[in-house]
Formats: C-alpha cells, sequence, structure tokens
C-alpha cells in the first residue's frame, strides 16, 4: 500500500503542475486576451468559451500545443475512479430495496412506512444537492467528493448495529446517507465535463451512468446474498464500506480545479430544454423509484398469489426475487446506456433534435412495456419478468443523453448548480415520493376488503398502474424539449 500511496502522490503533483499556470491567471483576474484577439478575432477568451468546463477550454485554445488537444491518460484515470465511486454509491442507494422484505418483518412496517424508508433518503438527499452545487462551482471538488464518500460510509457502517427497538434511528440513518451521497452527484459530471469534449463527452458520461443500473443491481444482489449467506440482513451494510475505503484511498488522482466564480447568472435567458428535460428526468426518477423499490415485493406477492411459492413466516426470507430483478438491472443497464450513447452519436450527424427525441421514444415504449408486465403478472411471471426487462432497457437508455444535454445548453460555470437545481426538482417531484405514495396507494385498496394473498397482490398491481401514466407524460416533456433544444444551444455557446 506504501508503493501505491507514492505512486498517487506523484500523479497528483503532476496534475496540479500542468494546470497550475492556468488557474493562477483565473486567481489573479489578469488573464490577457488582447494578444489572442489581435491574432486571431474567431476565437473568443478561453473563459468564455462553452466546451465543458476549464480544462476542457484549455485545450481548445489554438495558442495551446497540438499535443494537449487529446486526453492524457490522467484524465482516464480520473473518469475510472468517478465510475468506482458511482458504482459504490448505487450500490448503497438500493441495499433497502434488496431486502425490504426483511426489514420490513425486523421493524414490523406496513407498506407505507416501508416505502417511506426511500422518500426520506431521497428528500435528503434532493434537498442537500443545491448547497454542493453551489459549493462545487466556487471550491475544491476533491475535497468535496472525500468529504462526502466518508460520511455517507459511515453512516451506512452504523446502519448496521441498529436493533429494532430504535426505528426512528434507522429512518435517521437513510436520510444522513442521502446528504452524502449530494456530496458526490453534484460534482461528479461536472470534473468529467472539465476533461473531455462533445464527442468525447458523451462516451465517458455513458461509462459513468452505466455504474447507476450496474450498481444498483449489485446493491440488490450483493443485500440479498449477505442476508441468505449470514442469515443476518445487518451484514448487508457491512459489506461495502470495506471497497469505499479503497475509493477515499485512490480519490487523491481527481484533482479538478478550485473554482471562485463570482456574479453567476444561472442559465441563458430562457432555457425552455432545461426545465422541459427536467420535467422529463422527474418522470424517469418517479418510475425508476417506484420500480427499484417494490418490483421485489410485488414479484413475491404475486408468487405467492399463484401459488408457486409459499408465504413467508421465518426471520430471513427467500431472496430470489431481488437477486434476479438485480441481474436485470445490470444487464439491461449496460445494454441500454450503450444504445442511448451510441444512437445519440450516431443521429445528431443527421438530426440535431436527436438527443430529446430519443428521450421521448424510450420512455413511450418503456411505459407500455411495464403496463404489460403488471398486467401478465396474475397469470405468468416468466413473462413478467421479461416484460419488466424491456421496461427497465428502455429507461436506462436516457441516463447519458439526458446529462448531455444538460451540459450543452448550460454555460461551464453553472453546471454543478443546475445539476443540483435538476437533481432537486427530479427527487423532490420523482422518486422521493413515488415509493411511499405507492406504499399508501396498495395500504388504501388493502383496507377496502379483508386481508387476504390475492387481495395483498392487487392491492401492489393496482398501485403501479400509476407508473404508466407519469412514464407517458415524461416522453412528452421530453418531446417538448425538441422544440427547443437547438435555439438554447446556441444561446449557451454565445455566453
Amino acid at each position: 500500500m506504501g508503493g501505491s500511496s507514492v505512486w498517487i502522490h506523484t500523479v497528483s503533483n503532476i496534475c496540479s503542475s500542468s494546470s497550475a499556470p492556468w488557474h493562477k491567471q483565473e486567481a489573479d483576474g489578469k488573464t490577457d486576451t488582447s494578444t489572442s484577439a489581435h491574432e486571431n478575432t474567431d476565437f473568443p477568451p478561453p473563459e468564455e468559451q462553452n466546451c465543458g468546463a476549464t480544462a476542457a477550454c484549455v485545450r481548445r485554445d489554438p495558442h495551446v500545443p497540438a499535443s494537449r488537444n487529446s486526453p492524457a491518460k490522467r484524465d482516464y484515470l480520473i473518469v475510472a475512479v468517478l465510475c468506482y465511486a458511482n458504482l459504490i454509491n448505487f450500490m448503497d442507494w438500493f441495499i433497502v430495496p434488496g431486502i425490504l422484505l426483511d426489514i420490513q418483518k425486523y421493524f414490523e412496517l406496513s407498506d407505507g412506512a416501508a416505502g417511506l424508508l426511500q422518500t426520506v433518503f431521497i428528500l435528503c438527499y434532493m434537498l442537500a444537492a443545491p448547497f454542493f452545487g453551489y459549493l462545487g462551482d466556487r471550491y475544491n471538488r476533491k475535497v468535496i467528493l472525500g468529504a462526502g464518500i466518508f460520511f455517507w460510509s459511515a453512516v451506512t457502517l452504523g446502519t448496521s448495529f441498529i436493533s429494532e427497538s430504535y426505528c426512528w434511528i434507522f429512518f435517521l440513518s437513510r436520510g444522513l446517507v442521502g446528504i452524502g451521497t449530494a456530496c458526490y452527484s453534484t460534482v461528479a459530471p461536472t470534473i468529467i465535463a472539465d476533461r473531455f469534449d462533445e464527442g468525447r463527452r458523451t462516451t465517458m458520461l455513458s461509462v459513468f451512468y452505466i455504474c447507476i443500473p450496474v450498481g444498483s443491481g449489485l446493491g440488490y444482489v450483493l443485500a440479498s446474498s449477505m442476508a441468505h449467506v449470514t442469515g443476518d440482513w445487518h451484514w448487508a451494510f457491512r459489506v461495502t464500506e470495506c471497497t469505499a475505503l479503497f475509493l477515499l484511498d485512490i480519490l487523491d488522482t481527481v484533482c479538478g480545479p478550485s473554482h471562485s466564480f463570482k456574479q453567476l447568472s444561472f442559465l441563458s435567458s430562457s432555457s425552455w430544454s432545461f426545465v422541459w428535460s427536467s420535467l422529463g428526468l422527474t418522470a424517469m426518477a418517479f418510475v425508476t423509484g417506484a420500480l427499484g423499490l417494490w418490483v421485489p415485493m410485488f414479484l413475491y406477492r404475486a408468487q405467492v398469489a399463484l401459488g408457486v411459492v409459499q408465504q413467508c413466516l421465518d426471520k430471513s426470507c427467500n431472496s430470489s426475487n431481488s437477486l434476479i430483478f438485480g441481474g436485470i438491472t445490470i444487464g439491461t443497464g449496460i445494454l441500454g446506456v450503450i444504445a442511448g450513447a451510441e444512437a445519440a452519436r450516431r443521429l445528431r450527424k443527421t438530426n440535431s433534435r436527436a438527443d430529446p427525441l430519443i428521450c421521448a421514444t424510450s420512455m413511450f415504449v418503456s411505459s407500455l412495456c411495464l403496463y404489460t408486465a403488471i398486467m401478465v403478472a396474475q397469470k405468468n411471471i416468466l413473462s413478467t419478468f421479461i416484460f419488466i426487462a424491456f421496461g427497465e432497457l428502455f429507461l436506462s437508455v436516457n441516463w447519458a443523453v439526458v446529462t448531455d444535454i444538460l451540459l450543452y445548453v448550460v454555460t461551464p460555470r453553472r453546471q454543478s448548480t443546475a445539476i443540483a437545481l435538476q437533481i432537486l426538482v427530479s427527487h423532490l417531484l420523482g422518486d422521493a415520493g413515488s415509493p411511499y405514495l405507492i406504499g399508501m396507494i396498495s395500504n388504501a385498496i388493502q383496507a377496502k376488503k379483508d386481508q387476504s394473498l390475492q387481495w395483498s397482490f392487487c392491492s401492489l398491481q393496482y398501485s403501479f398502474i400509476i407508473c404508466v401514466f407519469v412514464g407517458v407524460f415524461g416522453g412528452g416533456f421530453f418531446f417538448l424539449t425538441s422544440f427547443y433544444i437547438e435555439e438554447d444551444r446556441k444561446e449557451a455557446e454565445q455566453l
């Protein structure tokens, strides 16, 4: 480990020294653009170019040597570190859904209270995001990342020691993990935008966002596997912290510049494409949040209603549905993100509105697949798995594309703040409430009849229908985005 630390320290020093002159100019406020203005009036001052952020501007400056126009190995190493962190982030995010049945039995929670677990997490996450987005546009992002990762890791580890008599502490701990997660999510995409131009940026973002479904799926698999192997669901919260500590050790390779921008106006004068795409992402978050928490439980109740499995009365229940759903999430996530990025890369050459149209189409198709999955669950479990897989596949198409839309309709100096605002809106109206809402609707439907296994399944089935309608609205929002995307992009490039 000592040799590794020396190597990391050396990489960090190289990173710092290579970017120091540029940041010194920024800090002194004495960037001289008069020479370049006389030599070539076609190029605006580097700090005004809309190329993703400072480092990318340096590479595109006509007076910078050509050897610096290609991303260095250090840039790819930084993306690898950020992807690893994103993987751990979403593993922590979906530990609870992976063992929800065990947690529900342990704390004796109703469907509504179980849904509230994820709602508390998302609420704290989205409320903290604007604060860390503001910091990310102004201060050292490496420090913000390190603090957030350490905080969420410590709280997650502490969660594993909570007894059944302190249920409220478990809810509180999930909220604190959400705050730690917000440190990371608002800053990491802007670091990628700093280091790559538009073509490579889409590719790097697709790699980064593949870690969302992969991490989510691994969260299900890890949680259910640890609960099965140890016979105690608490161990699911302990095992990920070893990987988080390793992440902190290599975080020193991320040497993002320390921003100190003043007098920021937020967006261009009327960025409707940002507004509509954010609402589309909100619908996407609503659907993924509801599915992420409730699908394993929905599949279990469908199997019980069909007589495929017996009702679980033991302390630790069969977690095969979580394992299968986790595997589906990983596979469809990888395929969906790659397909979305590749489709965007190809179609942009012939249609400048390709990005929002891809998102709209995928949302419509995903809604159709999810509706079919919900309806066939009472007859055939295998068909349900297949249509859920297709629904998740088309949802995953949008992850990298939506973020890329934001990065080219928002000027570089406001990107962390814009991402934070998008996180706030999409989670406030999306997955902050959808798990709880599905649980409460299920409770209300169950109360209309005497408790039975069949009616318990039907209540959750009817509750899921709302996700189909929200998905269709999301497709409509992305379609509206396509009417404004060209004008907003040109306006952002001029700021």
